[in-house]
């Protein structure tokens, strides 16, 4: 067998979160990650059929049984993981209808993944169905993205509309625009229901007075998705106190449509 750490997906796993920490996003143990993988990706690295030890899920999500997740794990700080990924990351396959989750390699202090599992495999089965080739979801707290949901309305209309008229580039990158969520307590099924179904709707789900949901067929798109709107929030923070002189008006929107071959979400330009 090859080392697991050899591996693509866990290369980019480490960078991914060393750069997540860099940005500012991943204070402390805050943000997480889940990667789906397939068995043909990891069985040169490992034997899949033998488990570790078992970890309840605390959630049931029977059509994600029998798949894979790289993710990082309960109060672990995403500037760690790339001086022990085996200690901060685990390899899971959920069992039992998504009751349980066996533990294939990692978390070798014995910890478990993150609190935040339970929204992460919603999140994955929600965003599934709306396009398979989805396969990251990624939890963190963008400052500027935060600190608007402080002054702006959560409407979801307004608060994507505000975001598209900052970069050109937004309507681009997240045409589906962002969903929000007001302030719920952290960790509790209840958020991942919620948070489940705005993906539905969007990559992109704020979590009011915390932070930020985003999903992607790579890691790269998911961290670039999640740059891109954190970038437009920074440009907004900058100026949200200025007269606005200037903006990107609906009809260039409507240009930046056709130019890139994207539809921006129905009702949310004249």
């Amino acid at each position: 067998m090859k080392d697991i750490l050899t591996a693509p997906f866990m290369a980019e796993m480490i960078r991914t979160c060393t750069n997540m920490y860099d940005h500012g996003w991943d204070e402390r143990n805050g943000g997480n990650i889940s990667l789906l993988l397939n068995e043909a990706e990891i069985s040169e690295y490992g034997d899949v059929k033998r488990a570790l030890r078992t970890i309840p899920t605390g959630f049931e999500t029977p059509e994600l049984d029998g798949k894979y997740f790289l993710v990082t794990g309960t109060g672990k700080y995403f500037k760690n993981v790339q001086y022990a990924p085996d200690v901060n990351l685990g390899l899971v396959k959920i069992i039992d209808g998504g009751k349980n989750a066996q533990l294939l390699w990692g978390f070798a202090d014995g910890g478990k993944f993150t609190s935040e599992f339970p929204a992460h495999m919603m999140s994955h089965a929600s965003r599934l169905k709306v396009n398979p080739s989805n396969k990251v979801i990624m939890h963190c707290h963008p400052t500027n993205l935060l600190a608007m949901t402080y002054i702006h309305t959560l409407d979801e209309k307004a608060f994507t509309r505000t975001l598209w008229q900052m970069c050109t580039e937004c309507i681009v990158v997240f045409p589906d625009g962002v969903n929000v969520l007001p302030w719920m307590l952290c960790g509790t099924n209840e958020i991942g229901i919620a948070t489940a179904e705005k993906m539905r709707t969007a990559r992109l789900v704020v979590w009011a007075q915390h932070g930020l949901y985003g999903a992607g067929a790579d890691l790269d798109e998911a961290f670039g998705l999640i740059e891109t709107a954190e970038k437009a929030a920074e440009i907004y923070m900058k100026i949200a106190h200025l007269p606005l002189v200037n903006t990107i008006t609906d009809e260039e929107m409507h240009q930046l449509e056709a130019h890139f071959g994207v539809k921006a979400r129905e009702g949310y330009l004249s």
